[in-house]
């Protein structure tokens, strides 16, 4: 696997690279925003480890600017803050981060979220395919389409909206908890607060729903979760 890291700090840059390639990872170290994105562009890694202050551009807008890049591998991201305020952490997930991990952290937590985040497309069951009447997942090849039309296009998801997605579709009709969805994406991987799955929720609506204010497929269960109707 192939890891880009993303810290000005020359000191936790070396640490998280000392770290990881002592697990067996190939990582290179970016120190500022503008080379993170030639980095990710000239290497196309499996998983970007991304400080949220950096010089030249900071991580937000790294992490926007690379969700935005469709024709390139789309990797995994892990934002690094030293910030431990929710709206922080809620800032950097809605920008297309899978995961967040607070500044000072321990080597051994940093290898658990990287480990968890590249075992996330396994836990989908291989060569199957969900379909619903304007909805298409094929699992082996990791494509989503939607079919609002005669003709069908193709969503642009992230890895976690496209398990999420696969998730609802599997199940059309049944109502998933928060606590049910971690489950099934993150297993017992999972650090955090639950509400961060209202957040890929709000994601994904934007790239299925017509209006995503007023969800059609998506609902909102009060008091219980979310489940996914297309009839």
């Amino acid at each position: 696997m192939e890891l880009l890291i993303v810290e000005d700090d020359p000191e936790i840059g070396q640490l998280i690279q000392d770290t990881l390639t002592r697990e067996g990872f190939s990582c290179r170290l970016a120190t500022d925003g503008l080379q993170a994105l030639e980095d990710f562009r000239l290497y196309q890694p499996d998983l970007i480890i991304l400080d949220l202050m950096l010089p030249q551009l900071d991580g937000l807008e790294v992490c926007t600017r690379i969700r935005q890049t469709t024709h390139l591998k789309d990797p995994y991201i892990l934002m690094l803050t030293a910030k431990g305020e929710e709206i922080d952490r809620v800032i950097g997930l809605s920008t297309g981060a899978d995961d967040y991990l607070v500044k000072p952290f321990s080597p051994r937590e940093l290898v658990a979220r990287v480990r968890a985040l590249l075992r996330r497309s396994l836990r989908q069951a291989p060569s199957r395919t969900y379909q619903t009447p304007h909805f298409r997942i094929d699992l082996e090849q990791r494509v989503a389409t939607r079919s609002l039309t005669e003709e069908a296009e193709v969503l642009d998801l992230t890895p976690l909206e496209f398990n999420l997605l696969a998730t609802f579709l599997s199940y059309p009709g049944r109502v998933w908890s928060r606590s049910q969805l971690i489950e099934k994406l993150w297993g017992d991987d999972f650090f955090g607060d639950e509400r961060v799955v209202d957040t890929h929720i709000g994601r994904l609506r934007k790239k299925i729903e017509p209006d995503s204010s007023q969800p059609s497929f998506l609902k909102t269960v009060v008091g219980v979760g979310y489940k996914f109707e297309d009839v």
